[in-house]
């Protein structure tokens, strides 16, 4: 592994902004989802340090944006926070957000922590979301085609 790949990597684990400066992780990922022009699907990560977290305990749960309901999975790698982003119909998704909680909390989390570290060091791109709070850096493992509808 080289060098640049580590520094890489341990910038990532390091980067802070103050706590007052942060938009919520929401207000992030609806205005990619809108900046995206409501894509089919996306999948990206975005720092802990970079967000201030308001949706907290929810694994999988319906977004709408402006009128558009997106499916999400979402979930704590840290030092990220992974959004899976899915166009779909509303449906009740409290029990597999329940099932995906008590899943976390049985394994500890480890496989979560796991998936974040390992993330540091094959992340290879990045987006710029444009928030009331200024800009956020999203980060994804390969560069997204815009196009595509799976």
């Amino acid at each position: 592994m080289t060098f640049k790949k580590i520094f890489g990597a341990t910038k990532l684990l390091t980067r802070k902004t103050p706590k007052h400066l942060r938009p919520k992780s929401s207000e992030v990922l609806t205005c990619y989802l809108k900046q995206r022009n409501l894509p089919a699907w996306t999948s990206y990560f975005v720092r802990y340090s970079d967000i201030n977290s308001d949706q907290f305990g929810q694994s999988h749960f319906n977004w709408d944006v402006e009128g558009t309901n997106y499916h999400i999975l979402r979930t704590g790698c840290y030092p990220f926070i992974k959004y899976h982003c899915t166009k779909r119909p509303w449906q009740d998704l409290s029990i597999d957000n329940r099932l995906f909680g008590i899943l976390k909390i049985v394994n500890l989390g480890i496989p979560c922590l796991a998936y974040g570290i390992g993330a540091s060091f094959l992340i290879t791109y990045k987006e710029v979301v444009k928030t009331s709070l200024g800009s956020v850096t999203i980060l994804f493992l390969i560069k997204e085609d815009h196009n595509a509808m799976f």
